[in-house]
């Protein structure tokens, strides 16, 4: 018999709409705290007959089945957070923020109104009993429709948002995050308005209409992150992060434009040390071959972005590259990850246009490279440079332009070619969607080249 080791995570309370589709509701909640590592446990208020098309039905439940939800609950768990969602009836909006009263703990209310497909989730009646509710909430997380059902101001850009905001914490609440996804926009704006003053949170708006289930995400994001206790400025920072990358890699799932990936910040995670170790591998292969012509005077890296990643601390690559040695090459450190710059920063960029493509390793050009790339035939192109001026600094190459010489998954070059400047080595960056066919094509120039 073996001896136990349980644990001991943080629990937060939904309370909210089951959703038969998966991508919103309870389903979504328990989803988002499970990937935050808190325990979640949920009162239903209701059952929705719904897709990823829309809302086909919704079925309330009778007040006393929630009361009773919220009663063995809260009497049994030790509750560190707890959120709301779609509350569908005067009587249960009542109840529940009868029932808040009593919390000793933060309570976000996502005022669900509205599903994003545009279908209404509430009717008018209780639409108009939120203000209690409101009043007993750490955090109001209204977008523009619903905080203008709330405050009858239309939110249309950040100074209507503050506006809103603060007619919120008139109303009560502690604070409220304007949600800024249904302004129109390239940027995206959440303004967090509290008693001491307006922060706001900018994300680059992802081009996709597969954000089922997003204001549940973020409410359940928050809630998660209260009940680990962090400040509410930095689990709002964190749920906002969380929410652009959740829409960007979305589930494609069902006939409709598909949901948020409620887990993405857990599997990207998960992905890191299989990432890493697909690295190593890449490069023991690259250093055996002993490519040493090919190795540029600074050095050649070898990086590796994980699936979901959107930032340089989450793509890993040898730490001080491989150079050169009397014995041939030679990694001068470890893989880890943020180990490099310009090459990461290049796999990232290109990855804007190629989400699929992770890998990307640095190489020698001259002549003889540039004559081997036309014997494989490989689809390459080519760095165009302004001017030949000196270049003191690494970052070599503008985002934009980047991404011009990029046109999808389905069809991008293998090589890009940089034939440098004053000051700034030319370099081949070869690139692939596989480690094991990253190493492959290095290999594969390395043998023409000879």
């Amino acid at each position: 018999m073996r001896t136990p080791a349980p644990e001991t995570p943080p629990i937060a309370l939904t309370i909210a709409g089951s959703d038969s589709g998966g991508g919103a509701g309870i389903q979504a909640d328990l989803a988002t705290m499970a990937a935050h590592d808190v325990y979640g446990t949920s009162a239903i208020t209701a059952v929705t007959a719904q897709h990823s098309r829309g809302v086909e039905r919704s079925y309330p439940l009778a007040l006393e089945e929630v009361e009773a939800q919220l009663s063995a609950v809260t009497d049994d768990f030790d509750i560190a957070a707890a959120k709301t969602g779609m509350l569908a009836t005067t009587e249960i909006v009542r109840t529940v923020a009868t029932e808040a009263e009593r919390f000793e703990f933060p309570l976000v209310v996502d005022p669900v109104m509205v599903a994003t497909s545009g279908d209404r989730l509430l009717e008018p009646e209780a639409e108009r009993a939120y203000e209690d509710l409101i009043g007993e909430s750490r955090v109001v997380t209204p977008n523009a429709d619903e905080a203008e059902v709330l405050t009858d101001i239309a939110v249309e850009d950040q100074r209507s948002a503050v506006e809103a905001g603060d007619a919120l914490l008139e109303l009560g609440a502690e604070a409220a995050l304007v949600k800024g996804g249904h302004v129109p926009g390239e940027t995206i704006s959440d303004v967090l308005v509290t008693g001491s003053g307006t922060t706001t949170f900018e994300h680059t708006r992802v081009d996709t209409d597969a954000t089922h289930g997003s204001g549940c995400t973020l409410a359940a994001a928050i809630a998660a992150r209260l009940a680990r206790s962090e400040s509410l400025e930095d689990a709002v920072a964190g749920a906002t992060d969380l929410l652009t990358r959740a829409v960007r890699y979305h589930y494609d799932v069902g006939q409709g434009p598909g949901a948020v990936n409620h887990g993405v910040e857990q599997r990207n995670r998960a992905a890191m040390e299989a990432t890493t170790e697909s690295i190593r591998t890449a490069v023991n292969r690259i250093v055996e071959a002993d490519i040493s012509p090919l190795v540029p005077e600074v050095g050649t890296n070898v990086v590796g972005a994980t699936p979901y990643a959107d930032a340089i601390e989450e793509i890993a690559a040898v730490e001080g590259r491989i150079t050169r040695t009397l014995a041939g090459i030679s990694p001068n450190g470890a893989v880890r990850f943020g180990a490099s710059q310009n090459v990461a920063r290049f796999v990232l960029d290109a990855r804007e246009v190629c989400p699929n493509l992770r890998f990307a390793c640095n190489l020698r050009f001259n002549a003889d490279v540039e004559a081997a790339l036309e014997d494989l035939e490989w689809r390459t192109t080519e760095l165009p440079r302004e001017s030949d001026a000196e270049t003191d600094t690494e970052e070599w190459m503008e985002p934009a332009v980047v991404e011009t010489l990029f046109d999808g998954d389905d069809s991008h070059p293998i090589a890009v070619v940089d034939r440098g400047a004053v000051g700034k080595e030319a370099m081949t960056y070869l690139v692939a969607s596989e480690t094991e066919t990253l190493a492959d094509r290095v290999l594969e120039l390395y043998e023409t080249f000879r």
